[in-house]
């Protein structure tokens, strides 16, 4: 396990013999087939997570059961809130759902949190990776904000296809409505919308991105 763990932490070289040997002994390799919750909210802390392959999505979920998509998660991304009680003061209630079947690594918290009081290269690569989520929670605030609806569907069915390495993407109106923190009726005329206007062509359970340079037009500023 050592030399992947080493090709998949950007810190492994500077731990210790001692370090490695320890966390080549707690890290745990876990699969999950797609819609498997790996992380439940705050109370939920089931550690790191190290994508090794497949794609996870972190979402939050209000009162009234409306889901939106924070940030999602491919091959060497790492998961931080999943382990939200090393972090004094910060509970974040994110759920974490694999979107297709994912390997990834587990790295228990108690032991993460004893590397980052041991070794600033542990604690700056944490706190890089806290401002990048950070950031990525406060551009999502803005776009839900400022801006208008049809650039940000234009620019998630743009990120998506570019995911699945397709122009034929096939996805439901009411997960993209999950995705994007509306109501599925909405979405609906939406992407109604954008078929009339020759943007995309729809059928059952799929979309077809028929004109995306034209819809990289309608995206402008919600594409990161």
């Amino acid at each position: 396990m050592e030399a992947v763990l080493g090709e998949y932490l950007p810190f492994w070289n500077q731990l210790s013999p001692a370090q490695r040997q320890t966390m080549q002994a707690q890290v745990v390799k876990r699969s999950v087939k797609a819609g498997t919750i790996v992380h439940n909210g705050s109370a939920d802390c089931v550690g790191l997570i190290l994508v090794i392959s497949g794609r996870l999505r972190a979402y939050i979920l209000s009162d009234e059961g409306k889901e939106i998509t924070l940030y999602r998660l491919i091959e060497r991304d790492m998961c931080l809130f999943s382990a939200a009680c090393i972090m004094s003061s910060i509970e974040f209630e994110i759920i974490v759902e694999a979107e297709e079947d994912t390997e990834f690594f587990n790295i228990p918290a108690a032991i993460y949190k004893k590397f980052m009081q041991e070794s600033a290269a542990v604690s700056n690569y944490t706190n890089e990776l806290m401002a990048a989520r950070f950031s990525d929670v406060m551009w999502l605030m803005d776009q839900v904000l400022h801006k208008k609806l049809d650039s940000r569907l234009a620019a998630f069915l743009l990120e998506e296809s570019e995911l699945e390495g397709t122009t034929e993407l096939k996805i439901t109106h009411e997960k993209i409505a999950q995705h994007l923190g509306n109501a599925r009726e909405v979405i609906t005329r939406m992407l109604k919308y954008f078929s009339e206007e020759g943007l995309i062509s729809l059928s059952r359970g799929e979309i077809s991105l028929a004109d995306p340079k034209r819809l990289a037009d309608r995206a402008s500023g919600s594409i990161r």
